[in-house]
């Protein structure tokens, strides 16, 4: 098996100390590696079981995790305002319609509360999840242990196969978020990176949330896992006076697009959904920035970053190193996990994910 690489190197140390210099509030400071170890020292463990467990039946979980955290962070900060469930919450806003990956967290605080009670936040739950999401291996489940031994060799084999391991980085974060008292879905469109932004626009967002150009291109790289309805993608093809679907983006591959139309051709169920890397899907790699090179890129979003003179050499750096690439995503990831976090009075311990203290 490959030997993960666990990034927790001096310049990572270096990157987090200028973070937090950089970002002076209370939230920033008040984080702290291994925060738990006293009042909770199994927490980040039950975490990771947590997310091993749920993807070893689910394989589309990681790339859930991921999504939902940057859905998270990039609104009102890392603070699990996301979570909340309600009328005119976050949650409730369209574009968080397709979010998943709730019930991971909920199992995990529920165990926590067992053990830890009052302890934990769920913003932490959530940045442990997505960290750990990265790193997870899925385990096949006993169905598909059945199916290996009962199947003839090559057959289980394959089916096998088809489970393939995520195997990203190793990280450390450092944890101390506490829970937002408030969600309100009217502001979530305004700091959401639609998939049809240009790369200017994409810039002033990340810009905005203290991320820089390279950190837009390292958590892009998300995509490598995860899927996408094909609505995320329509504004890439055009129906013509018959109702087929033709493209009219130029950057995109025709023999992809051509695979696309047929996944999702007009008039396809809402439900249908496409994988954002059409290599490795399941695997958490450099992948996406190969695909981006061969104009497979999912969305437009995506596809502007190799044909933008700014990003271009970083996209063709990514393809060409997938250690890089980890490394680099360990600095971006822990810059997008501490923003705008919440400490002492500004947040809470909330003893349901989905609902605020009383």
């Amino acid at each position: 098996m490959e030997t993960k690489l666990l990034v927790f190197s001096p310049k990572l140390l270096i990157l987090l100390f200028f973070s937090f210099a950089a970002f002076p509030s209370p939230s920033s400071s008040s984080l702290a590696f291994n925060f738990y170890g006293a009042s909770c020292p199994s927490a980040e463990f039950i975490v990771k079981n947590t997310v091993r467990s749920a993807s070893s039946f689910d394989p589309t979980i990681p790339g859930k995790l991921l999504r939902l955290l940057f859905h998270d962070c990039m609104v009102e900060g890392c603070d699990a305002s996301v979570l909340l469930q309600g009328n005119d919450t976050e949650r409730s806003d369209p574009a968080n319609a397709s979010l998943g990956g709730f019930s991971v967290i909920n199992s995990a605080k529920r165990v926590l509360e067992i053990f830890c009670p009052g302890t934990v936040s769920c913003a932490d739950i959530l940045a442990l999840a997505a960290r750990d999401a990265v790193e997870i291996v899925p385990s096949p489940s006993l169905f598909l242990l059945w199916i290996f031994f009962s199947l003839p060799f090559l057959v289980g084999y394959l089916v096998m196969k088809y489970w393939e391991q995520v195997g990203g980085p190793m990280l450390q974060i450092p944890t101390g978020r506490r829970d937002g008292r408030a969600s309100v879905a009217s502001v979530v469109r305004f700091n959401i990176i639609d998939t049809s932004f240009s790369m200017d626009e994409m810039m002033k967002l990340f810009s905005s949330k203290g991320l820089s150009l390279d950190d837009l291109v390292i958590l892009s790289g998300a995509h490598t896992i995860g899927s996408a309805h094909c609505s995320a993608f329509s504004d890439r093809f055009q129906a013509d006076s018959k109702g087929k679907l033709t493209s009219i983006d130029a950057s995109l591959d025709k023999a992809y697009a051509n695979e696309l139309r047929k996944k999702c051709p007009a008039g396809v169920s809402s439900s249908v959904t496409v994988n954002n890397d059409p290599e490795t899907s399941f695997s958490f790699d450099n992948q996406y920035y190969r695909n981006l090179m061969a104009h497979k890129g999912l969305f437009q979003s995506d596809s502007v970053l190799f044909n933008d003179k700014r990003t271009k050499k970083m996209v063709e750096d990514l393809a060409n190193d997938q250690n890089s690439f980890f490394e680099r995503w360990g600095q971006s990831f822990l810059k997008l996990t501490i923003i705008g976090v919440k400490s002492d009075d500004e947040g809470e311990i909330r003893q349901s994910c989905e609902v605020a203290n009383g």
